[in-house]
């Protein structure tokens, strides 16, 4: 049964400090497999690759990478109204994010001389697709299109074997896109494949998607060697709610967020008793109900609740505390209220905005910051598939003006060489046509 919290037993309560505790660590038995199938992938490649799926995944892999043809005819399995709405879904999904393409831009600094900013896509983008439970096609839409509206140019997938014939969803995904360079090969094997490359995998400049503790692993451990997205932690909803609410509504959203996982958190924030009250009951009712309700009850017993607050201005505050990857406000008025957020991944505004609405369409992204880090960092976007260089360009006439300046700070760091390479400008003479 969910667990209805005072206010007042906030702090320090056990089940809060549950909640709280579970940001992310490293599990060092799942480190050192996954480094010893890291380092095994650089050393043999595809006969790493190959002999891995045999072992973990039971697959004899005769081609590592999947045509393009099998992907449409697994995709052709996919219901034609689920077909259907993935292309209803990119097409959200675009529009939104064309709204985050930057520009290249210089400022004039007088005298001739320019200082700017270029921006230019990554070249290669890895994306993983897990396979099992967390096969979403949502997941492919979401980590793909941005990348594509940034002008990405290549993207190769990597999902464990068989992942297609089991979800034609995913494949229908994959011909929406176009995405025609997918290989049969999942796990920490294939991070390590896209990290470092092997004869049938060229190597990557960024990895993406989500996946279990070893991929998770696995792309914490070649980070450095490629950029990430992040690495995921159990996903959570917070619900804000006022008297007015509809008890039943906000219930089915808390179990919504459970069936993910049991390590999910599902929590109601309200001013008022009796609404919790019954929020209590319907979970009750509701999750009997479900398919995944073994996992969703779990979830709740254990890391689900709802917290009857002081005061507006205390539901704030937890809030901030929690930094929910979804914040859902359930409220007469809930404009003002999220004009006070200051941690969250996404919030959604009223009775009519449920998570799922962002999960799956609207067109906003559905890879958000967990376990607290929306404290410092941001929904998955076009600026993580784009990369800045800073330009400088002065003329003579502005370096002669500026090089005074630029030697003291040179000096006062005892950069001795640095402060002669601006002093040899100005007694040196300039460039001549032709030299």
């Amino acid at each position: 049964m969910i667990e209805i919290i005072s206010g007042s037993q906030y702090q320090g309560h056990p089940k809060i400090r549950r909640i709280l505790s579970r940001r992310q660590g490293t599990d060092p038995k799942v480190s050192r497999v996954v480094e010893a199938i890291v380092r095994r992938v650089r050393k043999d490649g595809d006969q790493a690759l190959r002999q891995l799926t045999q072992k973990l995944d039971g697959v004899q892999l005769r081609t590592i990478r999947i045509p393009f043809s099998r992907i449409k005819k697994q995709a052709s399995f996919a219901p034609v109204g689920l077909r259907r709405a993935i292309t209803q879904a990119r097409h959200n999904i675009e529009e939104f994010h064309q709204q985050q393409v930057e520009k290249s831009w210089t400022i004039p600094k007088g005298f001739g001389a320019s200082v700017g900013q270029r921006l230019a896509p990554i070249a290669a983008l890895g994306l993983y697709v897990p396979g099992g439970t967390a096969a979403y096609p949502s997941t492919v839409l979401m980590n793909a299109i941005p990348a594509q509206v940034a002008g990405v140019d290549r993207i190769a997938v990597v999902t464990p074997p068989r992942n297609l014939e089991r979800n034609p969803g995913l494949a229908a995904a994959l011909v929406e896109l176009n995405l025609d360079e997918v290989y049969a090969v999942g796990g920490a094997q294939a991070v390590a494949a896209l990290a470092y490359g092997t004869p049938s995998i060229l190597r990557v400049d960024k990895i993406v998607g989500p996946g279990n503790r070893y991929v998770a692993a696995a792309k914490r451990m070649v980070y450095g060697v490629v950029d990430i997205d992040m690495i995921a932690g159990p996903s959570e909803v917070v619900v804000v709610a006022d008297s007015t609410a509809n008890a039943r509504w906000i219930a089915a959203d808390l179990l919504a967020q459970a069936e993910h996982d049991v390590q999910a958190s599902a929590i109601c924030i309200t001013l008022s008793r009796e609404l919790a009250h019954r929020i209590q009951r319907e979970v009750e009712k509701q999750v009997s109900s479900l398919e995944r309700g073994a996992i969703c009850r779990r979830s709740i017993d254990r890391l689900g609740a709802v917290i009857v607050a002081r005061s507006q201005s205390q539901a704030v505050l937890i809030v901030n505390e929690l930094a929910p990857e979804h914040l859902e406000l359930h409220l007469r008025r809930p404009e003002p209220f999220s004009r006070k957020i200051r941690n969250a991944g996404a919030i959604f505004l009223g009775d009519y905005s449920p998570e799922a609405v962002g999960d799956y369409f609207a067109g906003p992204n559905h890879v958000l910051p967990t376990s607290g880090t929306a404290r410092f960092s941001s929904p998955l976007g076009v600026y993580d598939f784009v990369k800045r260089t800073s330009i400088i360009q002065y003329s003579r006439k502005r370096f002669e003006k500026d090089a005074r300046a630029i030697i003291q700070f040179a000096r006062a760091e005892q950069l001795t060489a640095h402060a002669r390479s601006v002093e040899s400008r100005l007694t040196g003479k300039a460039r001549t046509t032709g030299a």
